[in-house]
């Protein structure tokens, strides 16, 4: 009599562990849809986050052409001081402007800069600041080594308060 009492604890977890083991051999459907949704491709584990740029190609070396001479130029552009209509397609379309640009990105896509600074960090790195003073983008624009790496809002001129009126 007491070897069938032993029995019955063993037999007891046996019978409540059957339907947990049982229920893991429909799980594979289960888990499968979310590993599907995780493997398929899109836009949702990108580095970019910006949602209105093109994803960028960091990895592609900047090359002279990619450059912004000290008067502002970029081979395509509008040569400063050069009538728009004369030559063609290469005035400013309102391209978009993001971090990692290069700098004949943001000045065709923005139009001649009203100010062009060339200079060197102390890594011997190219520095230049394009300063855009008028228009629905004006600010200025920090390049290093030839990429976009900051954007400051340009400084907003007071409006005049206007003078109360007479009253006759």
């Amino acid at each position: 009599m007491q070897d069938k009492l032993n029995c019955r604890p063993a037999l007891l977890a046996l019978v409540l562990a059957a339907p947990l083991l049982a229920g893991c051999s429909n799980a594979s459907d289960y888990f499968s849809r979310d590993a599907e949704w995780f493997s398929r491709p899109g836009r949702v584990f990108i580095k970019n986050i910006s949602i209105e740029t093109p994803p960028l190609t960091p990895d592609k070396p900047v090359t002279p052409e990619d450059m912004i001479s000290a008067d502002g130029a970029c081979p395509g552009m509008v040569p400063p001081g050069t009538d728009p209509a004369a030559a063609g397609d290469a005035t400013p379309r309102g391209g978009t402007v993001a971090l990692g640009h290069t700098e004949c990105d943001v000045a065709r896509g923005l139009g001649t800069p009203d100010n062009v600074g060339l200079s060197t960090n102390p890594r011997g790195d190219r520095v230049a600041v394009l300063t855009y003073s008028k228009g629905p983008r004006a600010g200025i624009y920090t390049f290093t080594a030839g990429r976009l790496t900051d954007i400051e809002r340009a400084p907003q001129t007071a409006a005049q308060p206007k003078a109360p009126r007479r009253r006759h």
